[in-house]
């Protein structure tokens, strides 16, 4: 397909990015840290640390762990943190060692940390001591040998650091009861760095970066591999798009989203670049909090996910913020559904740019259309059928299904495939081509439409149902607070809609939701099943777990 979106680019953004001006993301950090070493770098639970902190720090932990016994080059680290000032500290240090980030969800059950420090032969992990009871069950029988822990106050100033870790440890009761021998907390392990001179890694652009596991919400978590230049190439292309507006070291960045979670990780590191401070959120899911975090700042930047910016057009105070200074809010990991965009943009005065992580965004000046947006620079976009046959761009006439196919993209973003398992690399990556599993399609303007995930489609009596569009119209009922669509299995026609719902109305009946959805969708795409619940399943990053709905207590 010839690159028809180039010609809607907005006129300060190139076709093509440069993928190599820096050789790995140290030689970033490190031009960086120099650059910005007085301005503020993170904030969290009200201490900042600037950019030289930051890199003093990160070179202490990075000394640290090439003086442990069996920590050489490449080897894997495990990251199981929240939001804290410790994650960029131990993620740049890792990355300065030379070492590959494994990034774990914190929320991991020990099953889940178990399999994920297996396959990632990880032989070092850094936990904060509120999930070291879930290593502590699988530990022995992981390849780790080297366990760090931080407790959440460890990097705040004294007295500050005591009674925070107080109060959560024993006044909140946040920290299970846990025993592991010979851990080094993050403190001393620091201070030992400190102490010792720092030996720089020659790191190059094909270097191992990050393994980053899939969310598992539909299977066994795989490890995407991501070099430095993927990396690097991405920071490049996002940045290009988003900082038109950008000033060195005048933005401030919200970040409700886990650092751990690739659509934060290089939306920070994108906006690092410019020098920026990014407010790290600890606890994105207490909506007041956050709320009331977002008032202490003239902020400009802020990513998030469909269910967050739902939840805070739903929280009290939060029309009463200032968003007079707010330049971008970038919107992926999950579809932005209409009503939310819609009314994002009436409380705030501001659009979402939606995003797909890695491949596409919308222009900055556009209002959301309900696209993704265009391919970003050296990206290709293409649209596949099951054969891996190219399907033509959508004119906006005809049959739209005979355009709607699988979303592959290509460019030097792409993963190098799946950690230690070629079968699934086999499945995912095609002549060069990324097969996303998003299903949708791509216009005549170049823009791509995500209708939904391939593995998430119904199939009702040999009739596509994509979740997504269904869930924007039961969304924008106004008894519906929020919602989410699900296959169940139906003797009839195989496969049924139903919808699970969190109500704003308690006396809505699936009655009326059925019969606002019948005057908006198909028969065959009308839900023959509505539940009520008080609270959608939902990752950390706020993706809602499709799995858990189709268990039999949801059915």
């Amino acid at each position: 397909m010839d690159k028809i979106w180039l010609r809607h680019y907005p006129e300060s953004v190139p076709a093509e990015i440069d993928a190599e001006q820096f050789k790995s993301i140290p030689d970033l950090l490190d031009k960086l840290f120099a650059r910005f070493a007085d301005r503020p770098a993170y904030h969290n639970l009200r201490r900042t640390l600037s950019y030289a902190e930051l890199e003093r720090l990160s070179r202490a932990f990075a000394t640290f762990l090439q003086g442990l016994p069996g920590m050489t080059r490449g080897e894997r680290v495990a990251v199981m943190s929240p939001n804290l000032l410790q994650y960029p500290v131990v993620l740049f240090g890792i990355l300065r060692a030379g070492m590959t980030v494994a990034n774990v969800n914190p929320l991991y059950t020990p099953r889940e940390l178990e399999h994920q420090l297996k396959d990632s032969g990880a032989k070092a992990i850094v936990i904060v001591e509120n999930f070291a009871q879930t290593l502590q069950q699988v530990l022995g029988s992981t390849p780790v040998k080297h366990v760090i822990t931080t407790q959440v106050g460890d990097l705040l100033p004294i007295p500050k650091r005591w009674l925070v870790n107080f109060v959560i440890k024993h006044v909140r009761k946040m920290v299970p009861a846990w025993h592991i021998a010979g851990t080094i907390p993050l403190d001393a392990a620091l201070a030992r760095g400190a102490a010792s001179p720092f030996a720089p890694v020659n790191t190059q652009g094909e270097d191992l970066a990050f393994l980053q596991y899939t969310g598992g919400t539909t299977g066994v978590a795989k490890g995407a591999m991501l070099t430095h230049r993927n990396i690097l190439a991405n920071l490049e292309q996002t940045g290009t798009w988003i900082s038109a507006s950008f000033k060195e070291g005048a933005e401030v960045v919200i970040a409700p989203l886990p650092m751990y979670h690739i659509f934060c990780l290089t939306s920070t590191l994108s906006f690092m670049k410019w020098g920026s401070l990014s407010v790290l959120i600890t606890n994105p899911r207490d909506l007041p909090a956050l709320v009331k975090e977002m008032a202490q700042w003239k902020f400009t930047a802020m990513t998030g996910v469909n269910t967050l910016f739902n939840g805070l057009l739903n929280t009290p105070g939060f029309t009463q913020l200032d968003f007079s200074a707010q330049k971008v809010l970038v919107g992926g990991g999950a579809a932005v559904l209409k009503p939310v965009a819609e009314r994002w943009q009436q409380v705030t005065g501001h659009h979402i740019t939606e995003a797909s992580p890695g491949a596409c965004a919308m222009p900055l000046a556009a209002p959301w259309d309900g696209t993704v947006g265009l391919p970003l620079p050296s990206t290709d976009v293409s649209i596949r059928d099951d054969d891996f046959n190219e399907l033509p761009a959508w004119t906006g006439a005809g049959d739209i299904g005979k355009h709607t196919g699988e979303l592959c993209i290509r460019g030097p973003q792409i993963m190098r495939g799946y950690w230690n398992n070629p079968a699934e690399t086999a499945d995912a990556l095609c002549a060069g081509w990324l097969k996303t599993g998003d299903i949708g399609h791509i216009d005549d303007q170049g823009r791509v439409t995500i209708t939904d995930r391939k593995k998430n489609m119904i199939l009702v009596s040999g009739f596509n149902v994509y979740p997504t569009e269904v869930e924007s119209v039961v969304t924008a009922h106004p008894g519906v607070l929020e919602c989410a669509v699900v296959a169940v299995p139906d003797d009839r026609t195989g496969e049924a809609v139903k919808v699970v719902i969190v109500r704003n109305d308690p006396e809505l009946t699936p009655d009326d939701v059925i019969a606002h959805c019948r005057t908006l969708l198909t028969s065959y795409k009308l839900p023959r099943h509505v539940e009520f619940c008080d609270a959608l399943p939902k990752s950390p990053i706020g993706k809602i777990l499709q799995r858990e709905l189709r268990a039999p207590s949801h059915s």
